[in-house]
Formats: C-alpha cells, structure tokens, sequence
C-alpha cells in the first residue's frame, strides 16, 4: 500500500514537471525532443513532463552589456592582447568598446536565441572587434586618438546591423560606446606629450583667430565710422560751396541789375569787399599797412585795380 502511495507521489511530482511559470518581462521557447513546438507568453504554463519537453525563459525586455577589446588584467598574459588594433600608420592603440544588446521579440529572434544561447556573446564579441579593426586600420593614430570616442560608435552599430542578422543570434544592438581608446602603456607618455603639444598648438591657433576676428571687426567699426564722417564732411561741403555759388549768383544778378544804371557799382562793391577784409584782420589782432610803397617799376598797384570815380 505504502508502495503504491509512493508510486502515485513520483509521478505526480513527474507530471508537475511540466508545469512553468513565465515572468512578464519574459518569453518561453518550448522544446519537444528537441524541436520547438510553442512560444508561450506571460503567466502559468503547462507542457508534458521533464524529459520530453524543455522550456527556456528568455528575457526579452532585459538589456545585456558586453564589454570587447582591450582588458589590462588579461593583456599581461599575452604578447599581443584582444583589443590592441593596427592602425593605417603601423602604430597600436588599444580599443575597448561596450555593446548593449536585446534579446528580439519576433519568433525566430526567439528561436535563434535559444538555439545558439552558449555562442552569442563569444560571436557578438569577436563580430565588434573585426568591425573595430576595420575602422582603426583605415585611419592614422592621430585620427584614432582624436576621433574615435565619436565616429567608432556609429561605424560599429552600422556594420553589425549588417551582419548580425547572418549570424542568427536573435539578438539587437542598441547602444555602443567607446570605454577606452589610448595608446599602449610603453609608449603612452610620449603620445601625451604630443597630444598636449598638438592641444597647445590648437589653443594658440583659436586665439589666433580670436584676434584676428577682433581686429577685423575693429577695422570694420574704424572703416565705418571714416565712411561716416567722409560722406558727412563731403556734404557739409556741398552745401557750403552750392550756399556760396547760390549767394555769387545772387550778388552777381544784383550787380548786373545795378550796373546797368550806374556803371561805377564794380568799384564800390570792390572797396566794399577791401573795407571788409580789413576789418576781418583788425578784428583777428592782423595789422593794416598799405602795400603802395611796396610796388615799383610798373608792378600791379591794388588801390588802382578798380579806380574810384571822380566826383
């Protein structure tokens, strides 16, 4: 009786087996022999007992980090490390990557997943180096240094969308980042030293072109503002002279009026003009000498310029 008590509990226990649970973030893969025959979701699941079928939980919402290339604790057992890439100038970097990676929703992301489970990260892993290899070797150390924190990333998202899907591993790239790109230990001093001489050089060159810009801007206010006060002065110029000419015309219509009828005006306007002017000189603190006595041998005489009439 006790035997048969114990019979009933194995296999009970046997065909509980079969029982699972899948967590919400999860999908089940359900293997009969070997072959998948279902691709339950979510929740409380039932399926023959161990031994013929097998479920494996994928955690399909879970993002995964893998970190590629260069690790200073395995490159002292090795002559030339993971992750020491050749650049197109013949030097050596070191290159560590980080790749975060999903597992697809789609049932063969699923089923390719499971399938090759053990070989993802080992093929993720040796896939981005080769791409970062690539990149490397078709730039110079100096390109590499300076550049490759931003344009490695996007070149190894863009080839392993290529190739991935070749290799069925069910999986996604979603985010890859640079965690390390510098020369070798032996040789790292020196590249600093030329980077900090190269950074000097792009400092002095910046403020440089800082100057430059300043003094440029400078001309350009000083070219202005003589501009402005050309033009200004020109037609300051141009009013007075087309004052003067408007005044000489005006002087000139009178005079021609008044000598129609009286022909001495000539001379009155000239003495007008010499009373003027000495006037002009005695206010300004000049002395009046009559130059007469100053003019010989048949030289001009100004007081006998115009003569005045006699009356």
């Amino acid at each position: 009786m006790k035997v048969r008590y114990l019979v009933l509990a194995v296999a009970t226990a046997y065909l509980l087996t079969g029982v699972y649970q899948v967590a919400p973030d999860e999908r089940a893969v359900v293997r009969r022999f070997g072959g998948i025959v279902a691709r339950p979701g979510p929740g409380l699941g039932f399926g023959l007992p161990w031994g013929i079928d097998r479920v494996d939980r994928v955690p399909v919402r879970t993002v995964r980090q893998l970190r590629v290339g260069y690790d200073s604790e395995a490159a002292n057992d090795t002559t030339m490390p993971a992750g020491q890439l050749l650049t197109g100038d013949q030097n050596l970097v070191n290159v560590q990557i980080v790749l975060d990676y999903a597992i697809g929703e789609a049932d063969q992301d699923l089923d390719d997943y499971v399938i090759h489970r053990d070989l993802v990260d080992p093929t993720l892993s040796r896939t981005a180096e080769a791409v970062a290899g690539e990149w490397v070797a078709g730039h110079t150390v100096d390109q590499v240094l300076l550049t490759g924190t931003g344009m490695l990333p996007a070149w190894v998202m863009d080839r392993l969308a290529e190739r991935l899907p070749e290799l069925k591993l069910g999986i996604r790239v979603q985010r890859v980042s640079v965690a390390l790109i510098a020369p070798p230990d032996e040789v790292r001093a020196a590249f600093e030293a030329v980077t900090q001489a190269q950074t000097a050089i792009r400092t002095k060159e910046f403020q440089a072109q800082q100057e430059r810009d300043q003094r440029s801007r400078q001309a350009d206010a000083i070219r202005y503002r003589l501009g402005q006060e050309a033009s200004e002065y020109r037609e300051s110029q141009l009013r007075l002279a087309q004052a003067d000419a408007t005044e000489f015309l005006a002087q000139l219509a009178a005079y021609r009026d008044v000598r129609a009828t009286n022909p001495d005006a000539l001379s009155f306007l000239w003495w007008d003009e010499m009373r003027r002017t000495m006037i002009a000189m005695k206010t300004r603190g000049g002395k009046v000498r009559p130059l007469d006595h100053h003019l010989q041998n048949g030289e001009l005489n100004v007081t006998e310029f115009v003569p005045l009439p006699k009356r």
